[in-house]
């Protein structure tokens, strides 16, 4: 159970995360809180930031959003001995890295500026992967 709450903690700060950037993107903040260099506006305001008219971080929010209810419905009582949101768990957020990974090589080898804000959702994304793929190993 203890992958669940991890899996829910990181996802609520992957949530927010995401919500602080899609709302950059939508034009209701200022300017990105980043550090002086501007490669986070740099990134959020590069063609790549929008898929199909939305804000990519707006798919990031939904993804997060996914795994914080999985995480929460697998920490119910009725769900502790079913191994199924920790499948689903795994798979969702191995999407994410996937997606991850290709958000970033578009940061490298594309717009050539690598955001802050980004490497830190890798990051959680990536811990939520492991996580459950530990509770799948362990079974706890």
């Amino acid at each position: 159970m203890r992958h669940r709450m991890a899996a829910a903690a990181l996802a609520l700060l992957g949530l927010l995360l995401s919500i602080y950037l899609t709302l950059f993107k939508l034009g209701f903040t200022g300017p990105l809180v980043c550090g002086a260099s501007g490669d986070c506006e740099r990134v959020q305001t590069s063609r790549w930031a929008e898929l199909f008219g939305l804000p990519v971080a707006a798919y990031g929010a939904g993804g997060y959003l996914v795994l914080l209810v999985i995480a929460m419905v697998g920490l119910s009582a009725a769900r502790q001995g079913d191994p199924s949101p920790t499948k689903w768990l795994a798979v969702v957020s191995g999407i994410g890295v996937a997606f991850s990974c290709y958000l970033t090589a578009l940061e490298l080898f594309v717009i050539h500026a690598i955001c802050r804000w980004c490497v830190v959702s890798a990051v959680l994304i990536t811990a939520i992967f492991a996580a459950s793929v530990w509770g799948l190993m362990k079974r706890d």
